[in-house]
């Protein structure tokens, strides 16, 4: 991957893709995979970068781990994680390493994780608090609440645990040190998560109990449980489809198709706000994969105008509000974003860097500490935008780059790797001009 980027005002695109295998699904099935007992199947797997880390990872906690084919993997589990050789590197994964803590907490394992510069950064207390509760300990060797980290597991008790903000990340973490714990663990949520964790424990053989409480749920999973290894077949991401949708959206005469999108009702909140802003979005040929309902979405040129979102959605559509800012751009009126002082806290300061480089592009807009709006209206572009090493960013302004009237040129683009293997071929294939400089 070149060091920069650089889109440019493109002619219609057209054209019908695949998007890749959905990451959150890919990291559960290699994790759950390992944790069983015999042979997981994986079809559709994301061979990105982050997802990569994490196979590495359970074959070093003990599985077999073989590649068939693209996108088809196989995982021979051996009831449980063994003790590991040197440290744990999960790159630039959160999802992978916050949910590879939840499962490596249940084993009397000591083990350490670290990361990349970025991965450093990140959070890891909302994890370790609830995990320790539960009875694993954690020592920092340098700053506490970030990697590197050291875990002791084992002896764990079962915990009630309510959280403050819905997480899959955390949820799930519990969840699967829960399988291991002696007693029921259960987890209330104000907001539904995605629910990928527990969809595919059943596929591997778990009970998971899911009751109503308030305006959410409460999970709930006995201890003890054996998982047997199965077949998974991963669906197309739906973040990972938003960004071709999103370019035919704004550039001109465009008309897009992605086959094989996952519709699971707690990922396509993204969907439901374009909708909202007048958006020609259809779906087509509904059927079920892996467990989960999925389609082809078509995406065609569309006249925006701007909404606000409701702050309850962004559990739903956490990490397509980068993408949404940049469609957001080219509507009528402003888009107002609240409640989603998450984005602050993934791979870089999200509402920080999409402001500067919407800004910078020519782009009205007004930041808050949780949240932003964009005023919608003309694009200069015409900018090199800082993109942080975060994949989301760059293919977001890229997209933007599509249809504004200069270039738009993001740097570090070889991150989109992560998420997006193939995103530079793909969109090209679809008649857009991005290019290296």
């Amino acid at each position: 991957m070149p060091s920069t980027l650089t889109a440019r005002s493109a002619s219609a695109l057209s054209g019908v893709v695949r998007a890749p295998g959905d990451k959150s699904m890919s990291h559960r099935a290699l994790i759950l995979g390992a944790m069983a007992t015999g042979v997981t199947e994986i079809d559709g797997l994301l061979e990105g970068d982050d997802v990569l880390a994490t196979a590495r990872a359970v074959e070093a906690f003990g599985a077999e781990v073989e590649r068939l084919g693209e996108g088809r993997w196989r995982v021979v589990g051996h009831s449980g994680f063994r003790q590991p050789e040197g440290v744990i590197d999960c790159g630039n994964a959160g999802t992978g390493v916050r949910l590879l803590l939840g499962a490596a907490a249940g084993y009397p394992i000591a083990v350490t994780f670290d990361g990349d510069a970025s991965l450093r950064k990140r959070p890891m207390k909302r994890v370790t608090g609830p995990l320790a509760d539960m009875g694993a300990k954690f020592d920092w060797p340098g700053e506490e609440d970030r990697l590197p980290l050291k875990l002791s597991g084992g002896a764990l008790s079962a915990i009630d645990h309510v959280q403050t903000v819905a997480s899959a990340q955390i949820k799930s973490a519990i969840l699967l040190a829960g399988l291991n714990a002696n007693g029921v663990t259960s987890v209330t949520e104000p907001v539904p998560s995605r629910d990928h964790t527990e969809r595919m424990l059943r596929a591997f053989g778990a009970e998971v109990g899911v009751l109503p409480a308030g305006e959410g749920w409460r999970i709930t999973l006995k201890g003890g449980q054996t998982l047997t290894g199965t077949a998974v077949s991963v669906p197309g991401d739906p973040s990972s489809a938003a960004f071709p949708l999103a370019a035919a959206l704004i550039v001109p005469g465009s008309q897009v198709t992605v086959e094989g999108v996952m519709l699971n009702p707690l990922r396509t909140g993204l969907f439901e706000t374009w909708r909202e802003m007048g958006a020609d979005l259809t779906v087509t040929n509904r059927r079920t994969a892996g467990g989960e309902e999925v389609g082809d979405v078509t995406a065609r040129h569309s006249k925006l105008h701007g909404v606000v979102v409701p702050p309850d959605r962004a559990a739903a559509m956490i990490d397509e509000y980068p993408i949404l800012a940049a469609v957001a751009a080219f509507a009528d009126g402003a888009t107002v974003m609240r409640g989603v002082g998450e984005m602050r806290v993934k791979e870089s300061d999200r509402i920080a860097l999409m402001a500067a480089g919407l800004q910078a592009c020519g782009v009205a807009v007004e930041e808050e500490p949780e949240g932003f709006t964009v005023a919608g209206g003309p694009v200069r572009g015409g900018a090199t935008v800082t993109t942080h090493g975060d994949h989301r960013i760059a293919m977001s302004h890229l997209v933007l780059g599509l249809a504004a009237a200069e270039p738009v040129t993001v740097d570090e683009p070889a991150m989109i790797a992560t998420s997006f293997p193939g995103f530079v071929e793909l969109m090209r294939g679809l008649g857009a001009d991005i290019a290296s400089e």
